[in-house]
Order: C-alpha cells, then sequence, then structure tokens
C-alpha cells in the first residue's frame, strides 16, 4: 500500500473506516465462492476464460464476437418526470459504464473516438474501471484519465466490484467526483436536484443508502448511482426518482433477440439492461463498453447512454 494513498484515504473515510474498508477488500478481492448477492462468482475461475473461448472457437462465433466487443454505440434515453425543476428541463447525462479498461482495449480506443462529439450536462461513471477483482490498478487508472480529458463537466463516479479502494485518490485527482454513499447538489439558478452514489454492493456489500440520502430532502427531486441494479427495491423505497447502473453487460453473450443466456446479478431479467421503471422509480441498467473474463460479445453491444430529462 502506498503511504500516500492511505493518507489520502484515511483523509477522505476517517482512519478507522479507510483500514476497515482496505481489509475487507483484501481478505475477499479474489474468491470464486461465497461473499457478495451470489454465491459463485465466474470472473473469478482461472478456467471460465479458456472455456468461453473454446465454446465460440468451436461454434464458428468467436471473431464475430470479438469485433462486436469493440463497436460501441451510443444510446439515447429520453425521461419525464412530474417533479423535475423546471430548470433541469432538458438537462443530459452521459452514462458511461464498465470500462474494465485492461481487458477492453479495442472498446476504449472505439470510446475515445465517440466521447468528443456528444453534448452533456454531466458525466457520470458507475463502476468497473479495472479488468480482474484484484490486482493493479494502474492501467485501469491511466484509461480513465485518458477518457476525463475529452468529457467537459463536471463528472461523477461509484465504485463497483471490480474496483479497490485505493482508486479513489487517483479518481479524484482527475476531477471525478467518487460518491461513496454520499450525495452532490446540482443547482441551476434557484433550484436543485441531487445525486448520491453508493459503495459496491455486488460484491463488497459496502453500500449504505439510508446514508447516501441522509442529506436529500424528501420532496426533492434525486438520482442515486451504484454499480450494480440489485438495491432497487430499498432505492425505490428511498425515494429516488431514477437510479442509474451497470454490472450486468446485458449478459455479455446473448441469444438472438438480446436475451441473456446467464445475468451476474440477482434480479428480474427485464431489470437487466435498458430502461425499466419499479413502483414509480425509474432505472437504466447500462450494458456498458467493457467486458468481463474475455472480449467479446453477442447481440448485446457495448454501449454508451445519453439520459434526457424532462419536465412533464
Amino acid at each position: 500500500m502506498d503511504p500516500e494513498i492511505l493518507r489520502k484515504l484515511e483523509g477522505r473515510l476517517g482512519a478507522k473506516d479507510a483500514r476497515a474498508r482496505l481489509k475487507f477488500e483484501a481478505d475477499h478481492e479474489a474468491q470464486i465462492f461465497g461473499q457478495g448477492l451470489t454465491f459463485f462468482h465466474l470472473e473469478n475461475w482461472y478456467s471460465a476464460r479458456s472455456i468461453i473461448r473454446k465454446a465460440l472457437k468451436a461454434t464458428g462465433l468467436y471473431g464475430r464476437a470479438r469485433r462486436n466487443a469493440d463497436r460501441v454505440v451510443v444510446k439515447r434515453n429520453d425521461l419525464t418526470f412530474r417533479n423535475l425543476p423546471s430548470a433541469f428541463h432538458e438537462f443530459t447525462i452521459l452514462h458511461i459504464s464498465d470500462l474494465h479498461v485492461d481487458l477492453s482495449e479495442g472498446a476504449m480506443r472505439h470510446l475515445i473516438e465517440i466521447v468528443g462529439p456528444l453534448r452533456f450536462d454531466a458525466c457520470v461513471l458507475t463502476g468497473d474501471y479495472r479488468g480482474q477483482t484484484y490486482g493493479p490498478v494502474e492501467t485501469a487508472m491511466e484509461g480513465v484519465a485518458k477518457l476525463r480529458t475529452l468529457i467537459e463537466g463536471p463528472t461523477y463516479a461509484v465504485l463497483g466490484n471490480h474496483d479497490s479502494i485505493q482508486m479513489v485518490p487517483r479518481l479524484e485527482a482527475m476531477d471525478i467526483r467518487v460518491l461513496l454513499n454520499e450525495s452532490e447538489t446540482l443547482t441551476r439558478g434557484d433550484q436543485r436536484i441531487h445525486l448520491a452514489g453508493i459503495d459496491d454492493a455486488h460484491f463488497y456489500r459496502a453500500e449504505d443508502i439510508g446514508r447516501a440520502a441522509l442529506n436529500i430532502p424528501k420532496a426533492d427531486f434525486a438520482i442515486l448511482l451504484s454499480h450494480t441494479p440489485e438495491v432497487y427495491r430499498q432505492a425505490a423505497e428511498a425515494g429516488f426518482a431514477l437510479m442509474l447502473s451497470g454490472h450486468t453487460h446485458g449478459g455479455q453473450l446473448c441469444l438472438p433477440g438480446s436475451i441473456p443466456i446467464k445475468l451476474e446479478a440477482v434480479l428480474p431479467r427485464r431489470m437487466g439492461a435498458g430502461a425499466w421503471t419499479y413502483r414509480g422509480m425509474n432505472g437504466y441498467t447500462s450494458v456498458g463498453v467493457g467486458t468481463s473474463i474475455l472480449p467479446v460479445r453477442l447481440n448485446c453491444p457495448p454501449e454508451v447512454t445519453l439520459h434526457v430529462l424532462r419536465r412533464a
């Protein structure tokens, strides 16, 4: 552990909480069984990469799957809310998720090409910057830094199950505000909305939605960033109008019609990709830019999303 990183984390979280989070991460980051919301963590299984590659080659789909993984598309999601302040009508959020920088070089190159011309008011990153759930973070941080130079305006982030708490000082040095069970208030004139973010809720179970929402007045419009959509019930109960997530990769390898063969998440399949609603709360699950285990995709193109907020 770099002493300077430790000092910054202790200043950010407090000495006790920083050391506890680091210890928890070191104890669990490479586990295959147990820990988190799912019992079996495929991405940490040593043989998974070889098995998936051989299966795709046997079916003649490997080349196509590799090409598909690099072709990032831009999606648009229009949302209408009755309680959105009028000053935020047509407020646009660029949503980028699951970069997995060191496993997704082709997708990162394409992303760099398409981000520059996009127009938006704020950018949010919903976690998983590193390819593995353990190991060095330098390559991932270099990729995020290169992307950040192309993003104009405020940028907010949360951590995913592939991320280390040690990334926080590095991300914030890039002028990316990392929300660790915290919230920020965005203002336009005398009107405001709130953006909250939680620590990873899938693998590390470090989320605290109550704490993230603590300073948000009940009547105000609020958005929650969570790497995984699996906490949708708690988010709706806390009164969030919109929840933005990633994590699932939309299944990554899907049958025709974008039907996932497997979702690495505990939630209804309709919430595994794209827009959805739950008890009055709107949600969106990005299929992400990068890939897990191998840089392959079928019937599930990588994406970034422009969410356009409108007042009803």
